[in-house]
């Protein structure tokens, strides 16, 4: 009852998956990962023990279709299983359990693994393989949810749609630096959940991640004028308190020396519209 991709990132320094299914909070059961370990989906009639089991494989050196073939000899209901697994170095495995319901199938292929169940189609995962492959030039998790929404948009679970996620992991990515998720994003119960999870994606791009040095704008004395007047103008002390304040800080100089080109195009704008 649902469709996923697990895959790795091209420069191997990121692992993710991206799930979809008429099942609610799919991305509380399916998806598992941990930078410089590899990325699990499990999913039919689900295993959830099996996100655990895995990368405790894997972090002890076993390929994916060695995590896999373990989790399966200990599995008594392994015919009703579904899994997907990518390990530290792209390598690839999944299972179909011959009791999954139809259309139930993978493909797999180098860093990648892509399976789903009770689905319109092969054309599915047939989509969603043609739209990772041709996503090489996107970053990591906008290449991962391409993959998704082609899967979504050639028909996917054929009972309708309810919940995805997307989780991407990577060493040192996640908020501040402070730790290695990059992408953790969940639409539990939505009438268009793939969409949804586009748009939460770009506000995670935004909120969460850091700027690049291409987004820099330095300030200099006469930037600063104009940002303090702007900053002032809304209530505020200075650029810090106000990136602070509308959770910008992510993207503002700890020393106020750069700001992130979005950040000073919404900084205009509001000072605009106030």
């Amino acid at each position: 009852m649902t469709f996923s991709i697990v895959a790795r990132s091209t420069d191997g320094e990121s692992w993710g998956v991206a799930v979809a299914s008429k099942f609610l909070a799919v991305g509380n059961a399916v998806p598992a990962a941990v930078a410089g370990i590899g990325a699990i989906a499990t999913q039919a009639n689900a295993n959830v023990s099996y996100k655990g089991l895995a990368l405790a494989h894997l972090d002890e050196g076993a390929t994916a279709s060695v995590a896999l073939q373990r989790l399966l000899e200990e599995d008594p209901d392994r015919d009703h299983r579904q899994v997907g697994i990518v390990d530290v170095d792209g390598t690839s495995a999944s299972h179909t359990g011959s009791a999954c319901y139809d259309w139930a199938g993978s493909l797999t292929g180098e860093g990648y693994a892509i399976q789903g169940n009770i689905l319109t189609g092969s054309e599915v995962v047939e989509s969603m393989e043609a739209a990772w492959l041709d996503g090489g030039g996107l970053p990591f998790a906008d290449r991962l949810l391409a993959a998704l929404r082609a899967g979504d948009e050639a028909g996917g679970d054929k009972r309708g749609r309810q919940s995805a996620a997307l989780l991407v992991v990577k060493e040192g990515a996640g908020y501040g630096g402070h730790d290695d998720v990059a992408v953790d994003l969940r639409v539990d119960d939505h009438a268009t959940p793939v969409a949804e999870l586009t748009r939460l994606l770009e506000l995670n791009d935004l909120f969460l991640t850091a700027t690049t040095e291409d987004d820099k704008v330095p300030v200099t004395p006469e930037l600063d004028a104009e940002i303090t007047g702007l900053v002032r103008a809304l209530g505020h002390d200075d650029l810090l308190e106000w990136a602070g304040t509308e959770n910008y800080e992510m993207r503002v100089a700890p020393t106020g020396a750069w700001i992130d080109k979005r950040v000073l195009a919404i900084l205009r704008a509001t000072s605009e519209q106030a």
